[in-house]
């Protein structure tokens, strides 16, 4: 702890604010991120490190200097956020309820019973700190299959895995940090990795969107916004993989494949929705396309979806279409657009 730190550590401990400000602003956006991975959610997180500060706050007596600060912060925080999940339960998307579809289904409704996953701003999100031993850097692991892979651990699983293979403490700082034992995190960590075998691809989507390259990036985004805005359902057909997924949290109802993907595409947002505008924006380190509809001309377009892209071989290879006009703030996008 260099000498700036330990004034204010002294200084937060006697009441000072502005002191405590300055001790956890270096690492509180990764904390946020960290909160977002264990919880799958954008509000629970803000409650969670909201909690959890206040617990460093009053807890200040208590750190003795024996782990690093971070260290400690991060076990409260994460401690905070197995309550949160425990109390909660597991954020889901589409496809982890239920079969696709295999044609349109027009008289899908929100499912207001199920927890939801959901989008992650790139604006809240800070690098971090790394070391050489973590598998995932801080962006690849807010990708949306990532998150969604681990909201299907146990809470110990799910913390162990983020606070190894994401933030790089070791197995001992994480046996106390969670209270428990080495062998216990050790054999967390291997039933996690063995979950998330089949559940997260193998490459990245920074990766893949390094292999597709930047002109053919721009053009599959920019023809996904502009079949949308046209309602041209060949051109939108023509930038997806042959296996593409689309799924529509709060709704249940999903889609796989061409054949499926087409007939939801053609019927609903490009015939039965209405006018479309949109903006290229980013969500959970992907590319992703803000929609606003406008359902009578004389209407105003209106905030419906965060619509997250993931890519393949050159192809959109899944959409994730986030729809509420509550996730608009959250990116700071205004709730009608002209």
């Amino acid at each position: 702890m260099d000498s700036v730190t330990a004034d204010d550590l002294i200084r937060a401990r006697a009441g000072d604010e502005l002191a405590f400000e300055r001790l956890v602003a270096p690492v509180q956006r990764e904390l946020h991120a960290h909160c977002y991975r264990m919880l799958g959610s954008t509000h629970d997180a803000d409650d969670a490190l909201q909690d959890g500060l206040l617990r460093v706050w009053s807890g200040l007596a208590g750190f003795e200097g024996r782990s690093s600060l971070r260290s400690w912060l991060y076990t409260i925080v994460t401690r905070v956020c197995l309550d949160h999940a425990g109390r909660r339960g597991k954020r889901a998307l589409p496809m982890d309820l239920g079969p696709s579809s295999e044609r349109a289904v027009m008289s899908d409704v929100a499912a207001l019973d199920v927890a939801w996953l959901e989008p992650y701003p790139d604006r809240s999100l800070a690098l971090g700190p790394t070391t050489p031993e973590v598998r995932y850097d801080q962006r690849e692991a807010v990708e949306l299959a990532f998150v969604s892979a681990v909201q299907q651990l146990t809470g110990n699983q799910r913390a162990a895995l983020l606070l190894f293979e994401v933030l790089g403490f070791s197995a001992t700082e994480i046996a106390e940090m969670l209270d428990t034992t080495v062998a216990s995190v050790n054999s967390a960590l291997q039933r996690a990795r063995a979950a998330l075998v089949d559940k997260v691809p193998s490459t990245t989507q920074r990766e893949a969107r390094h292999m597709i390259g930047d002109d053919r990036l721009h053009e599959l985004v920019t023809g996904f916004a502009g079949a949308l805005e046209r309602g041209d359902v060949d051109l939108l057909v023509s930038l997806l993989s042959a296996d593409v997924t689309w799924s529509m949290p709060p709704l249940r109802g999903w889609y796989q494949g061409l054949d499926a993907v087409s007939d939801f595409a053609g019927r609903v947002p490009l015939d039965a929705c209405g006018s479309w505008r949109t903006a290229h924006m980013s969500a959970n380190g992907q590319p992703a396309v803000a929609c606003w509809l406008r359902n009578e001309p004389s209407d105003a377009f209106v905030g419906w979806s965060i619509n997250v892209l993931a890519f393949r071989d050159g192809h959109i290879s899944n959409i994730t279409s986030f729809i509420g006009i509550e996730h608009f703030a959250e990116f700071g996008l205004p709730d009608t657009a002209v």
